[in-house]
């Protein structure tokens, strides 16, 4: 009886690992990595500047989204502001705003678990997660680049444990799906955005903000208690977001036979493939395969037939790709569409499953 229940159970297991590897491959192998949900904003969210002590500007500024101050509604330089949005000053929207940055702001600093990074976040690719620095200052002096996998929905939140400094001419790229507004920075004192830089995401500060002149930020510079300070800068709250990368190669091929009488054989092929990457925040490169082959030949006798079939197909969509430059810390992870491993795990748990079935039917047999 018990050796009976042993090899149904037995059965039982092969059959499930043989169902779950071929389901998995029906599926498909791609794998993403496990993101955060997004920092919920609540009514701070269509605010793109909100501050504690006042707004100051000096210069051009384009600000596209609301602004407001509370508890004190000082605006200067407010004349040579183009403005998208609605200036709520001090009134009832921006305290309910001010309240609801409090609650995100706890939010993002209480999110685990976090993964430590160097204080240096030049040249670093990110997946989807929680970061949180090794050192005091979060700096940026070069490039910094988040990798969406293919995912509309990734989330990024960094955890300061004192400033967030960029340099002038620094930026934050997007790449594979990333949008600035699932982007989180909760700095835990003040952070300064260099002059002529790039920023994305929602940067809540503890105390202020300071925009040098001519840097951009997609996304929002919320301050909770200081003074958000602009200078010719650009602010907006519209979502910008890397487009999803797709591969299709294209092929075509034609072959042709003939006869006649004198004997010759002349086969030929050729193939040529070119790929050709792009750095930026839209990567893309195409990849093209052709292959062409003819062959002749003729009997003796004195009949002299002769055929010439011909066959074309070809395809040519227009790819969008990625080479995902190679990993620079450990922070760094590499692209998921690197599916090989996962395809041979799968390939051996299925022979696994089904050597297994075969041992036991011979168990069997044996004891019938």
């Amino acid at each position: 009886m018990k050796t009976r229940v042993h090899g149904a159970k037995l059965l039982l297991s092969a059959g499930t690992a043989v169902t779950l590897a071929i389901g998995m491959l029906a599926t498909g192998s791609t794998v993403y990595a496990a993101s955060p949900t997004p920092v919920p904003l609540g009514t701070a969210d269509s605010f793109a500047v909100l501050a504690g002590t006042g707004i100051t500007n000096t210069g051009a500024t384009t600000i596209t989204g609301d602004v407001g101050s509370f508890s004190n509604p000082a605006e200067t330089g407010f004349e040579t502001v183009v403005l998208t949005g609605t200036n709520h000053a001090g009134d009832a929207v921006t305290q309910g705003a001010k309240s609801d940055l409090g609650t995100a702001y706890d939010d993002a600093a209480g999110r685990t678990p976090a993964t430590v990074l160097p204080a240096a976040l030049d040249g670093l690719i990110l997946v989807p997660g929680v970061y949180k620095p090794d050192g005091a200052i979060l700096n940026l002096t070069g490039t910094l680049t988040l990798d969406g996998q293919n995912d509309p929905s990734s989330v990024w939140i960094f955890q300061t444990t004192s400033s967030l400094i960029t340099a002038s001419g620094s930026s934050v790229k997007l790449i594979r799906g990333a949008s600035s507004c699932n982007v989180f920075w909760q700095v835990l004192s003040s952070a300064t955005i260099g002059s002529g830089s790039t920023f994305m995401g929602t940067i809540m500060a503890l105390t202020s903000i300071t925009m040098a002149h001519g840097a951009t930020v997609h996304g929002q510079a919320l301050a909770r208690n200081g003074l958000v300070s602009l200078i010719s800068n650009t602010v907006t709250t519209t979502c910008l977001t890397s487009p999803i990368d797709t591969a299709s190669p294209s092929a075509s091929a034609s072959t042709s036979a003939s006869a006649s009488p004198s004997a010759s054989a002349s086969p030929s092929a050729s193939a040529s493939t070119s790929a050709s990457p792009s750095a930026g925040a839209s990567p893309s490169a195409s990849a093209s395969t052709s292959a062409s082959a003819s062959t002749s030949a003729s009997p003796s006798a004195g009949a002299s037939p002769s055929a010439s079939p011909s066959t074309t197909t070809s395809s040519s969509p227009t790819p969008i790709s990625t080479t995902t430059p190679p990993p620079t810390s450990i922070a760094d992870v590499p692209s998921s569409n690197n599916s090989t491993p996962l395809f041979a795990l799968l390939i051996c748990l299925a022979f696994g499953g089904l050597g297994m079935v075969a041992v036991e039917a011979q168990r069997r047999r044996v004891r019938s």
